[in-house]
């Protein structure tokens, strides 16, 4: 069974390497989430979830990528989130 616990920290853990990405929020709790925002933008933010099969999924439901390539999901993120602020 996979720990989606310990993907979600090491979602955390790979969003922060990304400098244009803040970590605001990791719950543990039901469901387990990481919120992460463009650190330059108030608005531009998403909330990330790790499914039973190790996708990253975005709360609109984007899969970002699987638990097998943490780094590489981040990246994503931080690519979707990259829009300039208005």
């Amino acid at each position: 069974m996979l720990d989606t616990l310990a993907c979600l920290e090491k979602f955390a853990t790979a969003a922060r390497r990304h400098a244009d990405l803040a970590v605001q929020r990791v719950s543990f709790g039901d469901p387990a989430y990481v919120s992460v925002r463009n650190r330059f933008s108030s608005t531009l933010a998403e909330t990330v979830t790790c499914s039973q099969d190790g996708g990253f999924i975005t709360s609109w439901g984007y899969r970002l990528g699987s638990a097998d390539n943490v780094e590489d999901a981040a990246a994503r993120l931080a690519f979707l989130l990259a829009a300039l602020p208005a």
